[in-house]
Parts: structure tokens; sequence; C-alpha cells
């Protein structure tokens, strides 16, 4: 027969032998998207200039990228830019985007409005001002007039995709840059700007010729 006070002097023993036997801890929901997005917009240093991680308490979770249910009568892989509310979306199937924040232009009548195509893409691209920049901004932009190869320092940062309409460059671009703080804010002259990991990222997923919708803005100020 068992010892009535061995089993009761024993029952601790059983019990944390149970506890050490539970599976592992699991990590909180915030944890892993906090840890997802600090992998997402970290150091890129593949590249032939440095991307520098992003400061991501500089930036408003909202803007960060994510794939979104999204309604649109627009093509799957078509690029839809929403001026007003200050997204860019790829079109997936299935009623489904891939949503970036973006930076649009300081005033609504520097912005592109409506269909383009991406005619052409550049890796660390040369940048050089529009002559209504130099006009508007002449001490800031004229010294740029000649233009200003691609590297760490120019404001296109890695990529850009340049838009045309009906085989004419719109001189407007979706591009990187300088200034990640700055998305989901009207600042530009009129391109769309994306935190340099999205416009990579973005870049690798459309090809030449993509179709891109920039809709008005229509009265919407969040910035």
């Amino acid at each position: 027969m068992f010892d009535r006070r061995a089993l009761v002097f024993g029952a601790p023993l059983i019990l944390a032998g149970c506890v050490t036997q539970e599976g592992p801890m699991t990590t909180a929901p915030g944890m892993e998207r906090e840890a997802r997005y600090a992998s997402m917009y970290g150091t890129i240093d593949n590249e032939p200039f440095p991307v520098p991680a992003v400061d991501l308490s500089e930036i408003n979770p909202k803007f960060l990228r994510r794939e979104v249910a999204y309604r649109t009568n627009e093509q799957p892989g078509t690029v839809v830019v929403d001026t007003g509310n200050r997204y860019a979306y790829l079109v997936k199937a299935g009623g489904r985007a891939i949503r970036y924040g973006v930076g649009v232009g300081k005033q609504e009548a520097f912005n592109f409005q409506g269909e383009a195509t991406i005619a052409r893409k550049a890796a660390w691209p040369r940048w050089t001002p529009t002559p209504d920049m130099i006009k508007r901004e002449p001490k800031r932009y004229g010294p740029y007039a000649n233009g200003l190869n691609g590297g760490a320092d120019n404001p296109l940062g890695p990529r850009a995709l340049y838009l045309y309409q009906n085989g004419r460059d719109t001189y407007y671009r979706l591009h990187g840059t300088l200034e990640p703080s700055t998305i989901g804010t009207m600042v530009s002259s009129g391109c769309v700007r994306l935190i340099n990991q999205d416009i990579i990222d973005l870049y690798n997923r459309v090809p030449v010729g993509t179709k891109v919708v920039v809709l008005p803005a229509r009265g919407v100020d969040i910035s």
C-alpha cells in the first residue's frame, strides 16, 4: 500500500513535473508584428550604395507595407495611387492588394492625375529637377540643373519608376526618399515617394508596361 504521507508530500514534485512539460511560450501578436516590420525595414547591405534601416518610430504604422482587402475594377498588376489617403496599391487577384504608404505633392496642383504607364525602370537613378521645380525654388534646385548621379544622397533613392502618357514622359515618378518620416504627408514636388525598402519591393514586382492610375485627392487632406 502507498504511504499517504509520501503521496501528499510528493504532490508538489508531480505538479512541478507537469509544468516543465508544457509547450513553448507563444509570441504575442504585437511582438511578432514589430519583429516582422523591423526585418522588412531593416538595413539592406547588398546594394551598390547603403540603404539604412528605417526608424519606425517616425512613421505612422498605418503607412507601413501590408496586404489588405481592396475593391477596384482595375486588373491585377495595376498600381493605383490614392493621393488623398497617401497610399499606393498594387492590385492582386481576389480583391486583395499590397498597400504602401506614400508622400505626395505639397500642393494638389503639383500632383499628376489620371492613367499612365511605367515605361522605364531604373536602379539608383540619376536625378534632374524639372524646369518648373527650378523656377519655383531656384536656390534649392538650381545647383542641380545639370543633374545628380545616383547614390545615397540622391533624392530619388534606390529605385524609380517613370510614368509616361501617350508615349511621352510626364516627369512624374514613383521613387524612394531620403526622408522616410515624410511618408503620409504632402511634401514633394509632385512625384510619389515611398520608403526606400518599399520602392525596392514594388520595383521588383512590376514590369515595364505596368498601368498606373493616380486618383485625384477629392478634397481629402490627412497631413
